[in-house]
């Protein structure tokens, strides 16, 4: 991650709409937006790029700022059912342990699960082999009006493929821009995407699923292959900057986040939704009927 620049040159206070003066330095979405010098293997996993508080401000900090994505969101869901097609998908991406699941109970966890569309992409099934491999992803995109989460995606066809050769390169080399294609086409229909990169560190990631064989609660969460799949750590670090540096476009970001501490990936992710739905610009879908006529009809009930 490009930590020096872009910290050094974001303006101090930045202040909210409410005036109260902010704890960030600048906004997440430019602070953790990828560029071309984003690298991976300079990440700090223990910042919290742009995060000028304590770990208690920002566990604070959360809720509040889950009551502006609510209202937010419960907008964005009005209009779907008034017609409109706009949507916004979120992408998680990350190694077993980054917090994407954690990302969807603690944030998604905080608007209208009505308004919602939440899809996990694991090892395809026998019969979405059968199939192109995005085919199980245009089955889950989000309906207009809802957030669509995705636990894994697409990516992982340019990701695990590559690092475990399930398929040859010249198989998942041409993805990359059948992706970018894929991706465009869903923004000119309406679907603005944010893709984030969670990142722990070695030490961090085996302390938590140490934790998940210390604890009966935690066993089902648990999978011998993460430990298998930390022999593979550094060829999944060339996968994702591989990933990064193909598909990081002015449509279709990625947002790259340390993640060893929870609180600010989950607070930095509620700021990306916050700032994609201001985006929209949206307003409470006018009414389709008469409002004095059906006020009066009540009263007369």
């Amino acid at each position: 991650m490009a930590k020096s620049s872009e910290k050094s040159a974001s303006p101090k206070n930045v202040e909210s709409k409410d005036e109260k003066p902010s704890l960030w330095s600048a906004p997440p979405v430019k602070i953790l937006r990828a560029t071309d010098s984003t690298r991976i293997e300079d990440i700090d996993f223990d910042e919290t790029p742009g995060f000028e508080g304590t770990k208690a401000e920002g566990q604070a900090l959360l809720p509040e700022r889950g009551e502006v994505l609510s209202a937010l969101q419960e907008k964005l869901y009005a209009n779907g059912r008034a017609g409109d097609l706009r949507s916004i998908l979120l992408v998680l991406q990350g190694m077993d342990t980054a917090g994407k699941g954690g990302m969807v109970r603690n944030v998604i966890g905080m608007v209208d699960p009505q308004g919602v569309d939440l899809a996990s992409f694991g090892v395809p099934t026998r019969e979405e082999k059968q199939h192109h491999y995005l085919w199980r992803i245009r089955r889950a995109l989000p309906r207009g009006g809802k957030i669509g989460v995705f636990d894994r995606s697409h990516y992982e066809d340019v990701l695990v493929v590559a690092v475990h050769d399930l398929v040859p390169r010249q198989v998942w080399e041409p993805r990359f821009d059948e992706i970018n294609a894929f991706e465009k086409d869903l923004t000119e229909e309406g679907t603005l995407i944010i893709k984030v990169a969670l990142f722990v560190s070695p030490e961090e990631q085996r302390a938590r699923l140490q934790e998940r064989l210390d604890r009966p609660d935690k066993h089902w969460k648990y999978n011998p292959g993460d430990v298998t799949e930390r022999g593979f750590l550094p060829q999944y670090r060339t996968a994702y900057q591989r990933a990064i540096d193909r598909t990081n476009t002015d449509y279709a970001p990625w947002f790259v986040i340390p993640a060893n501490h929870k609180w600010y990936s989950r607070l930095a992710v509620t700021e990306l939704l916050i700032d994609a739905l201001e985006q929209l610009q949206l307003d409470w879908p006018a009414a389709d009927f008469d409002v004095e006529l059906e006020k009066k009809r009540l009263a007369e009930s």
